[in-house]
This record gives structure tokens, sequence and C-alpha cells, in this order.
């Protein structure tokens, strides 16, 4: 596992329980649990191969090429990178496996580039990062340390098994949750919060605590779920929204903009605000399970299977003022 290095430099008073939570997850990611057996082993079988030939800087995130490695070895990587689907997250390529992912990420990538601030040499939160998709795309800019924020065993042990192939040594991953963000006070010049707010009980306080953690003049990125409309309301879903359970507010982007702003943000500005669709979001042969069009009623496209308004995605960004 990567020693926590960045650690030291950081400017938070919790260090000591950030210490402590990590002992935990470490006894925890060694023990002989079934559920974590299932990945740890799948990381342990590829990760003595290494590669230099990288190239981050364009939509599919190239880790290795396929001549550089044996047919046996080859065949080792695929089985691997097949036992971590459903790929949410990508495209990548690795050792010449392409891995076409449910979500065309390098889109939503290159909508945050010209809202992007300077990540050269900052200290960067991604958190549910997942797989490290935009971990990898974030490197190609220079950062000091990106720090993965993942509680799931699948993300992270996909992301450990990727980083050991790239050895890309300013990156970690941590098993901590957005829950745990406050723990980082002071910490953070850039945050990137996206996917998340939605499936928070209460997004506001997520915001405030997400704030704590950053530098003063730091700049948050959120990109958020959403719906149409221009009044700064939120729907609150009765059990599911667009079949996704763990779903709370919903929000219209004036609604998450004001939430920006109570929380504390300044400068607020909502740079892209697009409908969702199957263009950007679908099954793939590494995502075999549902995905958007399952979701959206069948009938009428402008709804969700349960009869609301179908989503758009909002991206919005503040700055600690």
């Amino acid at each position: 596992m990567n020693k926590c290095d960045y650690l030291a430099e950081l400017p938070t008073p919790h260090k000591e329980e950030i210490l402590r939570r990590k002992k935990e997850h470490t006894r925890h990611l060694n023990s002989q649990k079934k559920g974590i057996l299932r990945y740890r082993d799948l990381y342990d079988s590829v990760n003595h191969l290494k590669t230099d030939r990288l190239d981050f800087s364009k939509d599919v995130v190239q880790i290795g090429s396929a001549d550089e490695i044996s047919e046996s070895e080859h065949e080792k990587v695929y089985n691997v990178m097949q036992g971590f689907k459903p790929w949410r997250k990508g495209p990548f390529g690795v050792f010449g496996i392409e891995i076409d992912a449910e979500w065309r990420s390098e889109r939503k990538w290159n909508r945050v580039l010209p809202a992007l601030p300077s990540l050269k040499n900052k200290v960067i939160a991604d958190i549910g990062c997942s797989n490290g998709y935009y971990m990898f795309r974030m490197s190609d800019h220079k950062p000091k340390y990106v720090i993965g924020f993942e509680p799931y065993l699948h993300h992270y042990f996909t992301f450990k098994t990727l980083n050991s192939f790239a050895g890309i040594n300013n990156l970690f991953i941590e098993l901590f949750g957005v829950e745990d963000i406050g723990l980082f006070e002071g910490s953070f010049d850039v945050v990137f919060l996206m996917g998340i707010l939605y499936h928070r009980i209460s997004p506001f306080e997520v915001l405030r605590e997400v704030r704590k953690a950053m530098c003063p003049g730091g700049t948050l990125i959120v990109e958020s779920q959403g719906i149409p409309g221009d009044m700064p309301i939120a729907l609150f879903p009765e059990e599911r929204y667009a079949k996704v359970p763990g779903t709370y507010f919903v929000p219209t982007a004036a609604c998450l903009k004001n939430w920006m702003l109570r929380a504390g943000f300044s400068d607020v500005v909502i740079f892209d605000n697009h409908p969702m669709s199957s263009k950007e979001q679908r099954q793939t042969e590494w995502m075999d399970f549902e995905s958007y069009s399952d979701f959206i009623d069948p009938q009428d496209p402008s709804l969700t299977a349960e009869g609301y308004p179908a989503p758009i995605r909002i991206f919005i960004k503040g700055i600690n003022k």
C-alpha cells in the first residue's frame, strides 16, 4: 500500500485521527474476508507488472502497451480487468486492452477543462474517485498530490492495480468517504466533488464540511445530477430516482448555486448544464448491467422510469473566500 507521504505536509490538526483510521483500514484490507480477497487477489496477481509508457493527456487513459508483456501476462491482465467489472468510469487502455466503461468520462472531463484552475503543484482531493480515471487525467497537469476518497473496495483495488502498473507516486487513494472530509481541515487547494451530492441526506452540510477542508482561495468543482427548471428547488423522490436508491435531493442548477453560496463559497459560476443521454452513459462489454436507457420512461424520454423529470448534469464551481 502507498505510504502516506502527503500527510506530514498537510496543515490539518487531525493527523492522529487520520492515522488511526488508516490503521483500521489497513487491518481491514489485510483480513481474510471473502469480499476483500476477491479484489485483493486480483491486485496481487499482477502488481509486479510495470510500465513507463503512459499517456494521460487524451480521452483514453493509456497505461502500457501490448508489446511490453508476454502473451500469458496479457491474458492474466485481461482476466484481472474482467474481474474488476463493472467498469463505471473510463475509457482506459491497459497494455493494449481497450476498456470501454459505462460512462464516457472524457466528456465530463472535457466540460470541466475550460473552468479548471491551475493544478500545478496543488494539493487536490477527488471525492468519490472510483477507479481513478479523473486522478490520472489530473496527473497530466502536474499537481503536488491528488488524494482520492473512495470507500468501496471494488473501486479501491481497481485504482491500486492500475497505478501499480503506472507507478505515479503522487496519486493516493484512501478508504475514506465524503463524511471524512472534515478531518482534512484547511488542506486542499482544489476539491472535485463529482456525482456525490444527490446521494447525501444533507447536501448543504456536505458543502460546508468540504469548505472547511479547503485552503483560503481554494476552488471547489461540483458536478451533480439535477432536474431542469429555473426555480431554486430540489426534487426529493419517494423511493428511487431513475431506479437508483440512495438518491435524496436532486436540485435545479439555481438550487445548487444557492447551496454553494449559503455554504460560504464566492464567485459561484454554473459553467455547464446539459441533459443526460445514453450517448454518455450506456451498457458496454465492460458494464453489462442496466444503464441510462433502462432508467428512463420508454414512452417519454423527458421522464424517469418513476415519472419524475429526467436528469440533467450540472457543473458549477466556487471559491473558498
